[in-house]
């Protein structure tokens, strides 16, 4: 296989249509496809065939990406290209989904002959239009020459985490990380709210912490968004967070997730708020290690 490949790209909204440019960039061959078909046609003035349904899409790919809103609308959407779908072609899971889906995912690939990658993606609008996505990927080794020039041309990085898409563990890892994202956007929010409901200025509060450990420039890119009324268009839609944060929720819940309550209760009260952390075993272990 060369290093130019046809590429089906299922779901071309925010994310997907900035993928299936730049793959078009680096030379590949796009075959497009969204439920909505209007957000897919301008890709045709970009070289791009867009095309009416999932099975039309994926005919003669050599990689099937999909980038669509979560795991049973991506096995759907897969289970109607089946009839179409190259044995032996590569599917590259970019979908932020939950855990238990993406081992759905895996049998449907198994069972169809296809060589299947867990590969969500970290990053919004503006590094998917800048092809500086990192993309978290777990799948064979034999096939990673294969997906490697996809994954090329949307990221700036690849961050391999195991070498079986079933395990999930890029969709572990991705979960963990937009945590930390839905976390820290929150608090900007709370924080500004707090400013204006008390007739504080934002600036004196950054002011405040400037260049010290509460500090951080994604505080500054979220507030200042707020603050110049630059909601739209959306880096990362209110829609897609709330999806996100349901399955960061459930997976907590699964893995036996709590908080601060609990971390009194396992006899943690007296010690450092961090100390929250403890509260997600059942047995309040004494090191993150």
């Amino acid at each position: 296989m060369t290093d130019t490949l046809t590429v089906s790209v299922l779901g071309t909204g925010i994310m997907g249509a900035a993928t299936a440019r730049n793959l078009l960039r680096a030379g590949h061959t796009v075959r497009a496809w969204n439920r909505t078909r209007a957000k897919a046609d301008p890709l045709a003035a970009d070289g791009a065939h867009v095309a009416g349904t999932p099975a039309d899409a994926v005919e003669s790919a050599d990689v099937v990406l999909t980038m669509l809103y979560d795991g049973p609308v991506t096995l759907e959407t897969m289970r109607a290209a089946a009839p179409a779908l190259p044995r032996g072609a590569v599917w590259a899971q970019c979908t932020t989904s939950g855990i238990e889906d993406v081992a759905g995912m895996a049998a449907f690939a198994r069972d169809h002959g296809l060589c299947f990658y867990d590969s969500p993606v970290l990053g919004t609008r503006k590094p998917a239009e800048d092809g500086q996505l990192t993309v978290l990927a777990a799948g064979p080794a034999e096939g990673r020459d294969a997906v490697t020039p996809v994954f090329d041309a949307v990221g700036a990085r690849i961050v391999w985490t195991g070498e079986d898409g079933a395990e999930a563990s890029a969709t572990r890892l991705k979960l963990v990380a937009n945590s930390w994202v839905l976390a820290a956007t929150a608090a900007a929010g709370e924080t500004l709210a707090l400013a204006r409901v008390l007739d504080v200025r934002p600036d004196d509060f950054f002011a405040l912490i400037a260049g010290g450990p509460l500090d951080m420039g994604y505080l500054h890119a979220k507030a200042r968004l707020t603050l110049d009324g630059r909601l739209s268009p959306a880096q990362f839609a209110v829609r897609t967070a709330a999806k996100d944060a349901g399955l960061i929720v459930r997976a907590g819940e699964r893995h036996g997730a709590r908080r601060l309550e609990r971390a009194a209760a396992q006899g943690h009260g007296d010690e450092d708020m961090a100390a929250a952390y403890h509260a997600s075993f059942d047995d309040g272990p004494t090191s993150a290690t």
